[in-house]
């Protein structure tokens, strides 16, 4: 049977003293491609922001020639690798631990293996978040954790061709023979979110059919840090319902660390993967910052992704290096190419600057107020 402990930072301060290491698991660099569907849907939830998004896109082709593409257009998160590693191993010593930290961005390895070129980063695992193509209309995010060095890029190039050319029994097929390295890691993230908005009740049915067929290949559940509590204590019941381990897994995109570690005993990560597969015990600890409003955090991480920081290397300073989309002929290139007379649309400003406002000073502190979930928080912890 396994063992999984959940604890709060703001309810023990102590809870990790009695552990040795600190696991950071699920969080992106800027080598991580990010769709941007959910600037479309901000028409949808916000009533202000729908009559520019409206302009934008019936003016651009006619003004600068271009038809935008939210399909083919995508936004990198602001840090490099290795400041995504030094946030995660900070976050994690001020607890007095020892940190393992393991980036997962989305379909590359590229962050991992560029950090062993440094000798300070050098025993990274290597890992990805991979989108994996199941039942004809949707996509599992895995993260496979810990790719043995000298077949981690064959093993990408494997799973990039599946996902152009998918079918259920071959993911079958990957997932045992991932399962066969036996210093490897496989942990289905988030599981109950609908990503991609086929339905939260055929999007449950697939997950089920899914586990059913490929649970006992998959090493464990994740507890997603920048989820809410509701799906977070759903997953708490599949992963009862399947018999699995439950997994933190923070999905850091902006500036703010994990909002979970794991806590072990663990020196390596090899012995860390030994206690998740073999021993079946994991030790999942919420920090602080998840006790904040979720609406209030997931506004925070959007301010992360639309802000400038001149302090970071060129490329990742400015809003428009990270945000990408076919120009005219339809190459893929940074929207700070493609400006006319080097200046965004006047209109584009205009909606950046009102998500700004919603994000700083008496806004953001309106906002936050407005969204305290607080006391539903407290209901549902005391659901333990």
């Amino acid at each position: 049977m396994p063992n999984s402990t959940i604890s709060y930072l703001w309810r023990d301060s102590r809870a990790a003293c009695t552990y040795q290491t600190g696991v950071s698991l699920h969080s992106h660099t800027n080598q991580s491609q990010e769709t941007l569907d959910f600037v479309a849907d901000w028409g949808a939830q916000y009533k202000l922001i729908r009559p520019l998004l409206n302009r934008l896109e019936r003016r651009s082709p006619g003004k600068h020639g271009i038809q935008i593409n939210w399909a083919r257009s995508y936004w990198t998160p602001p840090l490099t690798p290795k400041l995504a590693f030094d946030l995660e191993s900070r976050q994690i010593e001020k607890l007095n631990l020892a940190p393992l930290v393991s980036v997962s961005d989305h379909d590359n390895i590229n962050a991992p293996l560029l950090l062993r070129s440094v000798p300070s980063t050098r025993h990274i695992p290597i890992s990805v978040e991979w989108s994996a193509p199941y039942g004809g209309e949707q996509s599992f995010h895995l993260g496979i954790h810990n790719l043995p060095s000298a077949r981690a890029s064959q093993w990408m190039a494997t799973l990039n061709d599946f996902t152009a050319n998918p079918s259920d029994a071959r993911l079958s097929e990957l997932l045992v023979a991932l399962n066969q390295e036996s210093n490897v890691l496989v942990i289905f993230n988030h599981p109950l979110w609908d990503l991609y908005r086929i339905g939260q009740d055929k999007h449950e049915f697939l997950v089920n059919e899914f586990l059913q067929k490929n649970g006992a290949y998959l090493h464990a559940l994740e507890l997603n840090g920048l989820r809410n509590w509701e799906e977070n204590r759903k997953v708490r019941r599949l992963a009862e319902r399947w018999n699995m381990v439950l997994i933190s897994g923070g999905d850091r995109h902006g500036v703010e660390p994990n909002a979970n570690i794991n806590l072990t005993g663990a020196t390596s990560f090899n012995e860390f993967v030994n206690e998740i597969r073999k021993e079946r015990r994991s030790s999942v600890l919420f920090m602080n910052q998840y006790a904040e409003p979720w609406k209030h955090r997931i506004l925070q991480s959007t301010m992360d992704a639309i802000r400038n920081y001149p302090e970071f290397p060129q490329g990742s300073r400015t809003w428009d290096e990270r945000v990408f989309h076919p120009d005219s002929k339809g190459d893929v290139r940074p929207l700070s190419e493609l400006w006319p007379n080097n200046r965004p649309p006047r209109v584009l400003s205009a909606l950046l600057a009102m998500i700004r406002m919603m994000g700083k000073g008496p806004v953001s502190s309106s906002l936050r107020y407005a969204w305290d979930d607080s006391t539903q928080l407290r209901f549902e912890l005391g659901d333990q």
